[in-house]
């Protein structure tokens, strides 16, 4: 894909979106006793947020790094670079690590950002403005929704991304030097999901469209219209 850099945006970046095999994603959603498909559901948000992102106009591609084949083919579709995670990559940060390898690889002087591939109410403009304030910084990070994760972690052409996630990332990424993204009214990129409950409050955001079709939710072009 040939980047999408438009008028007024300085740094265009190269988002790494992490993507587990579906079968093993979204565990907590499969044990509410609503009985949602995990898997599904796993799929659905990643194909909105990376649709969402590849719209944006601070993002030049996306990077999916994931090992299920499914997930892969149906990014791929979309325009995302898959990278095939690393036999033995050793859990989340090691994978977005090689996926920030791989990209400056081809494009050393790639800003580089990792993006939860769990935001199905994903809002293009509000990337955007999280993106831009990342161009500030030589690295910086937005928290999630509940202040104790992160959804964004991004490194300057030059910098190490130095992933810290799972957890408590927000307090390590902060101590590793990190500026924290404190912009309001940037909710839908910090509402990941994980629970019942998160995705609820996504649901109330408004979702995209894949989303939509798996849970009987609102899609954002439906709310957009209220």
């Amino acid at each position: 894909m040939g980047p999408k850099r438009r008028e007024g945006a300085d740094v265009v970046w190269t988002l790494v979106v992490p993507l587990k095999p579906l079968a093993m994603a979204k565990s907590r959603l499969r044990a509410d006793p609503g009985r949602l498909p995990g898997p599904a559901l796993a799929l659905a948000f990643a194909l909105d947020t990376v649709a969402a992102a590849l719209e944006c106009r601070s993002v030049r591609d996306v990077a999916v790094v994931t090992r299920d084949p499914l997930a892969g083919a149906e990014l791929a579709a979309l325009g995302a670079r898959v990278l095939p995670e690393p036999p033995g990559a050793g859990g989340l940060n090691a994978a977005l690590e090689h996926g920030a390898r791989a990209v400056r690889a081809h494009r050393p002087d790639a800003a580089v950002a990792t993006l939860n591939a769990d935001l199905p109410a994903l809002r293009t403009p509000e990337l955007g403005r999280v993106l831009d304030f990342a161009t500030e910084f030589p690295r910086a990070f937005l928290a999630d929704a509940a202040g104790i994760g992160t959804t964004l972690l991004s490194a300057a052409p030059g910098m190490e991304l130095a992933p810290a996630f799972e957890g408590r990332s927000r307090a390590r990424h902060h101590a590793s030097g990190a500026h924290e993204i404190t912009l309001t009214g940037v909710d839908s990129v910090r509402r990941d999901v994980d629970t019942a409950e998160d995705l609820r409050a996504a649901l109330a955001l408004g979702v995209g469209p894949r989303t939509a079709a798996v849970t009987g939710g609102v899609p954002l072009a439906a709310r957009a219209a209220d």
